[in-house]
């Protein structure tokens, strides 16, 4: 994003860079062009499309980036697509190429114009016959809305099935100018979708086409190649060149301890008799056959560069066996000596051809290089997530990871009993449909945004509690799943994003919702589930923008109003905070006044308190500017009357994040967390500080990755010191010691200079102001930072 410009009254105005979509766009040219697996380079090709498109608009001016709205003509209500960073690209989700379904139900329609495609199946399902269709869907559940539009029609269905035809008709009126364009209409599916209180990461679909994509590693094809196709030829050709040995096979003789002799220059020392003194009948066209064989051979597979390369004992050999048919009279003292000299050692390290020891190590070999791999294990795997429902979690996952069945192994050339691979289980279980508290426990949540996709599902079943008809309950579970999924678009000037409420087809169902204190029940039961996992599971973590968003929309269907700050990018801020993020360090102050919290890093809540002068601003959202003030006064930032910069915006929101405890103090004080997590406080505590030390001496490269680790450093230690301040005295000392002792244990350049940091926590835990020599631990500066790497400075 361009920095803000003063205009002539001082109002900062924000626009987006073009620069940051070319940067967008020469990564994915790059990759697409570049990159080794095809399916990359696809999804690369997929990403350039859609930044150019972005880079046209921006251009041109039929993209307004940083708008509600930013395509022309287009209201809030129409899912865009969203590349990185939240630009719109000008396409809409439900438009775009006709779909497998569409394209099947136009060849049962009367023929259309080119074009009018979309009018014409939205008029169907207008229809008698098609609103039959739709009434159909509505009974049995059996469909899918993947964007929230596909459930207009359904909408539309359900109100004038149950007598509301004049809401019906003004729906229909309200979507009338984008009939042509948008699918209105669901997708139809054999099954139901499973409404609960169950979750899963993907659905199984999506681990089918994982497991679709996988190949045997090239390492593996080339072994396998080596061991089937070249070894069996390798040995044929020094069983020709046997043939014409006489006086015995060349060997090697042992020494008194068994091992091969060898001369002074490190070769063997060969006894025995000599190749190429004779040549049985018949002998020059079997060799002549293996040499045709071998070249045949050779033009099917090629994975192994091994045969041919001119130093190897095989690509000698075969040279020489050519000589032998076409001219064995040409063949000098020394040549012939080498071929003895090949034919020993080969009889050294692995035996004469069909001799019991040569047999034995062939025989292995073979058994290894047939051996089933990954992808063998997986066409099994396939076969049974198939015929299951591929737009849902796995819910049997037992059944889908049994070990390999006899019918299996007999189709497949399989083990009987054969475990599944871990490296698949781990695959499988994305699929997976449990609780979320079991899914975080086996690992299959990784992060809090991974936590956040999932949520959703559960917020739908919550939120169906409310809604008595059956038939709505389902559709309106399937438009807020499909709503979730929405991307996010970069807005300035603090707007906010298109809420659930503002799809009109949303809209036109909500009076027929009920609020009663069950549903708020249920969702405040869910949020503190949620709220509770995302801070033990991942301590070290601030809740991100897309796990806020599922908080917030949780806590409205709740029926609490609660401050929920969103983490502000530096690069777009405005200089200013709406009205939650003061409510929000008012809120922090009723929890944190006296704690470890407030005096390491030197907050007076009491003064934040007394701030009141909330109101509207320039950008039509309340504001607080004694709050902002106050950020900017504890960022040493006030009197920077020079050039606004992303670092000097960061230091500023950093602080903001400090006084608010980023959610953390709202959440845990409003949904009655504290004593919940008291048990685990101290533990959680503990990971964010062995999570510091370990990233803190993890190499990062570039400088760039370096600031982002502070940053994320910063988080950890924020996030464990708000733990510490809810624990008793003693336990901080505790900890301390702990601390100290772990310190201790890292490298000696880590503990110097993250010393001054467990020292200032210390000089604040006794009560003792946090100043030099000892450190308070932020992330953000406009200096160079005193936890920076020397090396990585330029």
């Amino acid at each position: 994003m361009n920095d803000p410009a003063e205009t002539g009254d001082g109002t900062p105005e924000l626009s987006a860079n073009p620069g940051y979509v070319l940067g967008q766009l020469a990564h994915a040219l790059t990759t697409q062009q570049h990159h080794s697996d095809a399916a990359t380079r696809e999804r690369a090709a997929q990403k350039v499309g859609r930044w150019i498109r972005t880079l046209q608009g921006m251009l041109s001016g039929t993209l307004d980036i940083g708008s509600r709205t930013p395509v022309v003509a287009t209201p809030a209500w129409v899912t865009l697509d969203v590349a990185t960073g939240g630009f719109a690209t000008g396409s809409l989700l439900a438009e775009g190429p006709l779909q497998p379904h569409e394209i099947a139900l136009l060849q049962q329609l009367p023929p259309c114009t080119v074009g009018s495609e979309r009018a014409a199946i939205n008029s169907y399902y207008l229809s008698e016959a098609g609103f039959a269709v739709l009434q159909k869907w509505l009974a049995d559940g059996c469909y899918r809305i993947h964007v929230p539009e596909e459930g207009a029609l359904l909408v539309i269905a359900w109100l004038a099935g149950q007598g509301y035809t004049e809401e019906a008709h003004a729906l229909l009126a309200h979507l009338g100018p984008f009939i042509n364009r948008l699918r209105f209409y669901p997708v139809s599916t054999e099954h139901p979708r499973d409404v609960s209180a169950t979750v899963y990461r993907q659905t199984v679909g999506q681990t089918v086409a994982e497991l679709q994509a996988l190949t045997v590693p090239p390492a593996i094809e080339r072994e396998r190649e080596a061991l089937l196709i070249w070894a069996p030829l390798y040995d044929r050709t020094i069983a020709l060149l046997l043939e014409t040995v006489e006086d015995g096979v060349p060997f090697v003789p042992l020494d008194a301890e068994g091992q091969p002799q060898r001369r002074p220059n490190g070769h063997y020392i060969v006894s025995g008799g000599w190749p190429c003194q004779q040549y049985p009948a018949g002998w020059a066209e079997r060799a002549q056959a293996l040499l045709a064989e071998y070249r045949e051979q050779r033009r099917i597979h090629q994975r192994s560069a091994k045969p041919d390369r001119a130093d190897e004992s095989f690509a000698l050999l075969r040279a020489y066996l050519e000589r032998c048919i076409q001219a064995p009279d040409k063949l000098t003292g020394r040549e012939v000596g080498q071929i003895r000299a090949l034919l020993a050692a080969f009889a050294v390290r692995r035996g004469v051809p069909g001799s019991p020891r040569h047999q034995a190590l062939r025989q292995a070999q073979i058994q290894s290089a047939s051996a089933p791999t990954i992808v063998d294990v997986a066409q099994a795997l396939l076969v049974r997530l198939t015929a299951l429902p591929q737009d849902d979690g796995l819910h049997d996952f037992s059944v889908a990871v049994q070990p390999i069945t006899a019918t299996e192994a007999e189709t497949h050339h399989l083990i009987v009993g054969q475990p599944i691979p871990q490296s698949l289980m781990r695959k499988i279980e994305r699929s997976r449909a449990a609780t979320i508290d079991v899914l975080v426990a086996h690992h299959t949540v990784p992060s809090s945004e991974v936590l956040a996709r999932m949520i959703p599902q559960l917020s739908a079943h919550v939120r169906v509690m409310t809604v008595v008809d059956p038939a709505l309950r389902q559709l309106y579970s399937e438009l807020y799943m499909a709503f979730r999924r929405r991307r996010s678009l970069l807005l300035f000037n603090l707007r906010h994003q298109v809420t659930f409420q503002e799809l009109p087809w949303v809209l036109a169902i909500e009076p027929y919702r009920i609020r009663d204190q069950r549903g708020q029940q249920l969702a405040r039961e869910l949020l503190q589930q949620v709220v509770a996992l995302a801070i033990t599971a991942f301590p070290q973590q601030i809740l991100p923008n897309t796990l806020l968003r599922e908080i917030q929309a949780l806590a409205e269907s709740a029926g609490l109003a609660l401050p929920i700050v969103d983490e502000v990018a530096a690069d777009i801020f405005m200089d200013a905070f709406s009205e939650k993020y003061l409510y929000a360090a008012q809120w922090a102050g009723t929890l944190l006044t006296g704690s470890l919290y407030e005096r390491y890093y030197a907050i007076d809540y009491t003064q934040v308190q007394q701030f009141d002068d909330v109101q509207s601003s320039r950008f039509g959202t309340p504001t607080s500017e004694r709050f902002v003030q106050h950020c900017r006064e504890r960022a040493g930032t006030a009197t920077n009357s020079g050039r606004r910069s992303v670092a000097r915006n960061g230091m500023i929101i950093e602080q903001e994040q400090i006084l608010t405890t980023h959610n953390l103090a709202v959440l845990v004080d409003a949904l009655d967390l504290t004593e919940t997590l008291r048990p685990q406080l101290y533990d959680l505590a503990q990971r964010c500080f062995v999570w510091i030390c370990v990233q803190q001496q993890r190499p990062c490269g570039t400088w760039q990755a370096n600031l982002r680790m502070l940053k994320n450093t910063a988080y950890a230690c924020r996030q464990m010191i708000f733990f510490l301040a809810l624990v008793p005295d003693e336990q901080v000392l505790a900890f301390l010691n702990w601390a100290t002792q772990h310190l201790g244990a890292q490298t000696a350049a880590f503990q110097e200079s993250f010393r001054p940091a467990l020292d200032g926590l210390a000089a604040a835990a006794a009560g003792r102001p946090v100043e030099l020599p000892t450190r308070r631990l932020l992330g953000w500066t406009t200096e160079r930072h005193w936890l920076m790497p020397e090396e990585k400075q330029t």
